[in-house]
């Protein structure tokens, strides 16, 4: 399913195997998370993808050849395949453990075609090994959805009581590893989404709310899930003094000016961008231990768009996952 032009449905279009090259393994595509920023593309909001596009950075699969100078894959090896999919290795990030604010990057399903396809090419050194435990369609979301989840978890720090604004993918996820760790999770949803705070609820949450309500004590830490500016200034009335704001997502609307007595008191705002291959390599050794268990919605590769247009209307709950 190919982007031609954003704005516009994907189209079905029958494209030449891809072949890897050096570094790259080849990928039989078995399953492939729907995630928001593949929404942000497809409706132009990310504006420089690579143009035709195949979407899709969720990506569960079998190895089925490898290039010159790639080891430890072998064919039928499942794997999974995120959002980073290449670094320069030699910037100032890449040579201080930040690779994932590289100054040339490569984005799966971005700048490089993705998962939603029957086969990909990815490069070796940003391709995981899969354990068992979960199906192909339940682990997809666990390698975008999870992966921030985490990333962002762990940035607010020893934050015991955790408020979550929107409840999509990476929540249902990062709220499973929260109680795991023993803290307290409090859910926002957009107003009125009764069935969203039940979900909330149904995976542990203390308490559910709409986005622009007052949870029933003072936060440690708020993590934005939700694409929409105007939660950042929600977020620290919500935190206590010295809590923190941690904005998850790749793309946001403005935010509106607020008042300075809101972030006084050392509050902090902070941005997730990407992901490290450690954050994948610890986030997929914890799921197993938690254990995530995902809540998925499949549809069939041809049916991309109605799976895009039910997460971008807000009739999904958990995570949407194509099956060539």
């Amino acid at each position: 399913m190919v982007l031609e032009h954003p704005g516009e449905p994907l189209v079905e279009r029958d494209l030449p195997d891809p072949e890897p090259g050096p570094g790259d393994v080849l990928i039989a595509v078995r399953a492939c998370g729907v995630c928001r920023t593949d929404l942000h593309i497809v409706d132009g909001e990310l504006t420089q993808p690579k143009l035709p596009l195949v979407p899709g950075h969720e990506i569960v699969g079998e190895v089925v050849a490898t290039g010159a100078d790639v080891t430890g894959f072998t064919p039928g090896q499942r794997v999974g395949v995120p959002w980073l999919g290449h670094t320069c290795g030699h910037c100032f990030y890449c040579t201080h453990a930040r690779e994932n604010l590289c100054d040339t990057p490569g984005f799966t399903g971005y700048t490089i075609d993705g998962g939603y396809a029957e086969l990909a090419c990815a490069d070796a050194h940003y391709v995981f090994p899969l354990e068992g435990g979960l199906s192909d369609a339940e682990a997809a979301p666990l390698l975008c959805a999870g992966l921030i989840g985490h990333r962002a978890l762990r940035m607010a720090g020893d934050a015991r009581r955790l408020g979550i604004y929107g409840f999509g993918a990476a929540a249902h996820i990062v709220a499973q590893v929260a109680r795991y760790e023993g803290r307290e999770v409090f859910a926002f949803t957009r107003s009125g989404d009764t069935v969203g705070q039940d979900f909330a609820r149904r995976l542990g949450a203390v308490w559910a709310g709409d986005s622009d309500a007052s949870p029933p004590e003072e936060l440690d830490a708020a993590l934005l899930f939700a694409p929409v500016g105007a939660l950042v200034p929600a977020g620290l009335r919500a935190v206590r003094k010295g809590g923190i704001v941690v904005c998850a997502g790749i793309h946001m609307s403005d935010i509106p000016s607020f008042p300075y007595d809101i972030l006084w008191g050392e509050r902090t705002v902070v941005s997730v961008a990407n992901l490290t291959r450690r954050d994948g390599d610890e986030f997929l050794a914890l799921a197993p231990r938690v254990p995530v268990q995902t809540e998925i919605h499949t549809y069939p590769l041809a049916d991309a768009n109605i799976a895009l247009d039910d997460l971008r209307s807000g009739r999904m709950t958990g995570a949407g996952v194509l099956l060539p």
